[in-house]
């Protein structure tokens, strides 16, 4: 019977090496298909017969993509690409790529043109997604994407194996979301970079067997006793926070994230799609639906009074902003953030991000400070 530390372990593995998913899944002839940042829709791609894989850059050295991006360009941008043009993605079957802003544009019109093994297949989301009229056109373009995956497997995406897509895919959320809240109970268990594989390795699975692996943590460590957390109990933010460097500097200074606003990790889950007669329909409401995001077209600006929320809920001493560096989005909506933490009164802490960073003593050094502020 395992353990608690083995079901972790199991998913530690599986989102320390991507690779290796990816090239068992082809060994078995299963076709996977690339989820790029930050919105794919993984429900049309397991309906056509296929895995979604989640791209989301690396930690790696650019070379390749320097010909296509400026350095001033994201991150995640530069070494999804640079991974592209290095063949080290040429397995997918196909990669979708989203265009919900200035640099996820030019990544996939960069991605046409350089990476011609791997089929480019564009997702446009609307900017005034509530409208009627943005729902009917995000419904529009996931017909269009489910006919080429369609092309790809050999398989008709219909509305019954789309309903059961849906179906597969808000299981795994929901259980996602319970682990976050598990999480947040037993930090002296679970690590912020046990945390984070948990949920990245949910990219890189069939989603029915990670959402069982999931379950299976959360009965296991409702089966120990809760204890007293001795350290700082923070909410992340931001686009990434898959860095190991990163997440060992926020354990060795007692940091544990009891929940988080982060585009890989919550937001991925946290909006189910909706019941609907029409599962393309429904596909469409969801991100009509998403709220407090800083790449959908938000007038209200939710996503400070949400993290207060969050703070409030799991009981936050403060909040940890992780900025992407060279990431516009992000960078507009921190001044909206810290201004209702400020209101609040939530301290938090800006630590610079960038999957091409190699030393993290200045990230150190600010949380250390921090951890000192929220215990004062």
């Amino acid at each position: 019977m395992s353990t608690l530390n083995d079901t972790l372990q199991k998913l530690c593995d599986v989102a320390a090496n991507p690779a290796a998913q990816l090239n068992a899944m082809v060994a078995q002839g299963k076709k996977a298909i690339g989820c790029f940042p930050v919105y794919s829709p993984a429900e049309l791609v397991i309906a056509a017969g296929m895995t979604p894989f989640a791209v989301w850059g690396a930690e790696m050295e650019i070379s390749s993509a320097k010909k296509y991006f400026p350095s001033f360009y994201c991150g995640i941008a530069q070494t999804c690409l640079e991974m592209g043009l290095n063949g080290k993605l040429d397995k997918l079957s196909g990669a979708m790529i989203p265009v919900l802003c200035d640099t996820l544009k030019c990544l996939g019109q960069n991605w046409k043109v350089g990476v011609k093994n791997v089929p480019f297949i564009p997702v446009i989301h609307p900017q005034n997604r509530k409208l009627p009229a943005g729902v009917e056109f995000m419904r529009k373009q996931y017909v269009a994407i489910a006919e080429k995956l369609s092309a790809i497997s050999g398989r008709k995406v219909d509305k019954a194996s789309l309903q059961k897509a849906i179906d597969t895919c808000n299981a795994q959320r929901a259980a996602l979301r319970e682990f976050s809240d598990v999480a947040a109970l037993y930090p002296h268990l679970i690590s912020p970079a046990q945390r984070n594989a948990v949920i990245k390795s949910g990219g890189f699975m069939d989603r029915a067997e990670h959402t069982a692996a999931v379950r299976q943590i959360i009965e296991q460590c409702r089966q120990q006793p809760v204890k007293e957390w001795s350290g700082h109990k923070v909410v992340t933010t931001g686009i990434l926070a898959d860095s190991p460097a990163l997440l060992q500097v926020l354990a060795d200074n007692k940091f544990a994230v009891v929940a988080d606003e982060v585009a890989q990790e919550s937001r991925q889950y946290r909006t189910d799609v909706p019941a609907d007669a029409d599962p393309f329909n429904a596909l469409a409401r969801q991100i009509s639906d998403m709220e407090g995001c800083s790449v959908l077209y938000d007038p209200d600006k939710k996503r400070g009074p949400m993290i207060v929320d969050m703070v409030k809920k799991h009981g936050a001493q403060g909040v940890v902003f992780l900025m992407t560096k060279f990431c516009d989005p992000e960078e507009f909506d921190f001044p909206m953030v810290k201004k209702a933490l400020d209101a609040a009164g939530i301290p938090m802490v800006s630590v610079e991000v960038d999957q091409q960073m190699r030393s993290f003593e200045q990230a150190r050094t600010a949380l250390q400070t921090f951890a000192d502020v929220i215990s004062a």
